[in-house]
């Protein structure tokens, strides 16, 4: 009887510890579900106001010709492309100097590089610091192409708004929300062209397109 009522036990506990174990798995799946989910809802939000703006604000690119101003284009939504890299600090770090879209040229300072997986094949990018006076002084600036570049994405590189966190040994790039510079929309704008470090061979088929009126 008591060999009975010990394995009674030992099997009420076996089974209370699987049903804490299911619903641990079950809940963390929904989480993983609902945080796609607003995400992907978080992303399409972002997008929809990007277009208000170009419609309808003064500081549009588009100018008098807002008015005809339809959407931006963008490929799809994919979690892949949300990307956590590591990131490796540059000791000695030198002034980058990048040529610009009206013949000009723009200084930066050496930041991180960005190391990652994407495709199967190794990427690195590196992060610049912007140098010049001004609101965004210190903050970082990180330009691309890629292997879509001049074939569904802007000829000249997009851009990818990176948060600066001191000391941090890893870095989120979000290739969801990469955007084109104003160039892309605008001839009177002058937009750093990517280092020649940041021409990956890999195609990256997220965020902005180029842009058809």
């Amino acid at each position: 009887m008591e060999t009975q009522t010990g394995f009674m036990k030992g099997r009420t506990i076996f089974v209370a510890a699987l049903v804490v174990v299911v619903t641990v798995i079950t809940y963390y799946s929904f989480q993983e579900k609902d945080s796609g989910k607003e995400y992907e809802v978080e992303i399409k939000r972002e997008r929809q106001a990007k277009d208000n703006f170009m419609r309808s604000s003064d500081e549009s690119p588009f100018g008098e010709a807002k008015k005809n101003f339809k959407k931006l284009n963008y490929f799809p939504i994919e979690l892949k492309y949300r990307i956590s890299a590591r990131l490796e600090s540059i000791e000695n770090k030198k002034v980058v100097v990048l040529p610009t879209s009206d013949g000009l040229e723009k200084k930066y300072l050496e930041y991180g590089i960005a190391k990652f997986e994407l495709n199967d094949e190794p990427c690195e990018l590196l992060i610049l610091e912007i140098m010049e006076d001004g609101p965004y002084r210190g903050t970082l600036f990180l330009a691309f192409a890629d292997a879509t570049s001049a074939r569904e994405t802007y000829g000249a590189g997009r851009y990818l708004d990176v948060k600066k966190i001191p000391g941090a040994s890893s870095v989120t790039l979000d290739f969801n929300q990469a955007y084109n510079p104003y160039c892309a929309y605008a001839a009177n704008y002058s937009c750093p062209f990517p280092p020649k470090e940041n021409v990956l061979k890999t195609a990256i088929q997220a965020g902005e397109k180029t842009y058809h009126e």
